[in-house]
């Protein structure tokens, strides 16, 4: 292992197709328990890669995330995404207590009940990305729209705001060191504007998602306004960005990949399992998220973190880790089910993640079954990547059937 006093650089930039970050690979095999340096923040963390320890930090209580609070931590972007407030920035029992009651919205029959209306918007969408003809753009005719439209609709948010909220989303993910000013700005507007409202809501609840949440009970506790305004703007965030960019990215796997491809046309039962290992093997994000502090000595990997320091850890290293996956490197749709730590892991597993599933698969469905010879339009080398986020995803994918 690399010497413990041995410092990396880690700008987590690395966005070449669906390749595996070189940099991250070579972490993972000479220092699973690095120290690292970031683009943004103040001073050094540590990175933890290996499933195991990945496992144990994001499980430990002597790593917090609520100790994040107020520093300026080692990060990827200028201005931290998080909202102070947010579930994303507790710890276990706060953070199990808002889970609970959050939780109410995303159980399998409320999931399930938005299928219909989910199914609507994929069909209208693939309607007109005909009607516009061969060749088009997948992403600005289904990714960009279908992930957007269906949160919103079951958040229950204006039509004429959607555009601008998606705007404001942009400007908080960008990797780019002249957009600080604009993501604190954005972050700004975001909170103004869920204030306002998750406010009419909770005065006048409807069916939407925002007023299950504002009525939601345990007993006599409910989310107080700020944890409401806070949580609609997870919701917001966490819908719309891990669907709009896992559907291109699948797409465009499965159409580099026709064997598999044809597999599953044959067989669309399999689709649910072989989401599951393409989601694994997809380096969805560029680097690390949310850190943690810990809060006492711990020893993690064979190497000792002390009280006070900030540790990050890389779920698509432990999505890749030898020792949990065999041939881990490899896109294998009949590997047998193992949980994959994508969405996350621990207390702060995606919420959400149970309707980002049912997106992504019912798309699919629909895609390969209306657009039998679909194919990409352009040879694969020519399509551009996304680098202005923390976000790894095709800007444009040109398809044709």
């Amino acid at each position: 292992m690399e010497p413990s006093d041995t410092v990396w650089s880690c700008p987590f930039d690395f966005a070449e197709g669906l390749e595996f970050d070189p940099h991250l690979r070579r972490l993972m095999t000479e220092a699973p328990v690095a120290r690292i340096r970031m683009s943004f923040g103040e001073g050094e963390a540590w990175l933890v890669t290996r499933y195991e320890d990945v496992r144990f930090v994001t499980t430990d209580r002597r790593f917090s995330r609520a100790a994040v609070i107020g520093q300026d931590f080692p990060r990827m972007t200028p201005e931290p995404i998080v909202q102070s407030e947010s579930i994303n920035l507790m710890d276990p029992p706060q953070s199990s207590r808002l889970r609970k009651l959050v939780s109410q919205a995303f159980t399998t029959p409320r999931v399930e009940a938005m299928r219909p209306k989910t199914q609507r918007i994929v069909d209208a969408l693939l309607h007109e990305m005909a009607d516009h003809g061969s060749p088009a753009d997948l992403v600005k005719h289904v990714s960009m729209q279908l992930p957007l439209t269906t949160i919103c609709e079951v958040l229950d948010i204006p039509h004429d705001d959607r555009s601008e909220l998606r705007r404001r989303l942009a400007s908080m993910q960008s990797i780019g060191a002249g957009s600080r000013e604009a993501a604190v700005l954005a972050k700004a507007e975001l909170r103004s504007y869920f204030g306002e409202l998750t406010r009419a809501r909770r005065e006048n609840p409807g069916d939407d998602l925002i007023s299950s949440l504002a009525t939601a009970r345990d007993g006599d506790d409910v989310l107080s306004p700020d944890e409401l305004t806070v949580m609609a703007i997870v919701l917001l965030m966490t819908g719309h960005d891990t669907s709009t960019y896992q559907l291109s990215n699948v797409t465009y796997l499965l159409l580099t990949r026709p064997a598999d491809l044809a597999r599953l046309r044959e067989n669309p039962d399999a689709l649910p399992r072989a989401l599951e290992e393409m989601l694994r093997y997809i380096p969805f994000r560029k680097g690390v998220g949310i850190p943690r502090i810990a809060t006492e000595d711990v020893e993690v990997g064979g190497v000792m973190i002390r009280a006070g320091e900030t540790v990050h850890v890389s779920y698509l290293a432990a999505n890749r880790d030898p020792c949990r996956f065999e041939r881990p490197d490899e896109l294998d749709l009949d590997r047998p089910p193992s949980p994959h730590m994508t969405f996350g892991w621990g207390s702060h597993h995606c919420i959400g993640s149970p309707l980002a599933l049912m997106e992504i698969e019912l798309t699919l469905r629909s895609l390969f079954s209306r657009f039998p010879g679909l194919r990409l339009a352009i040879p694969p080398e020519e399509v551009r990547w996304n680098t202005e986020s923390i976000w790894r995803y095709p800007l444009e994918l040109p398809i044709a059937w």
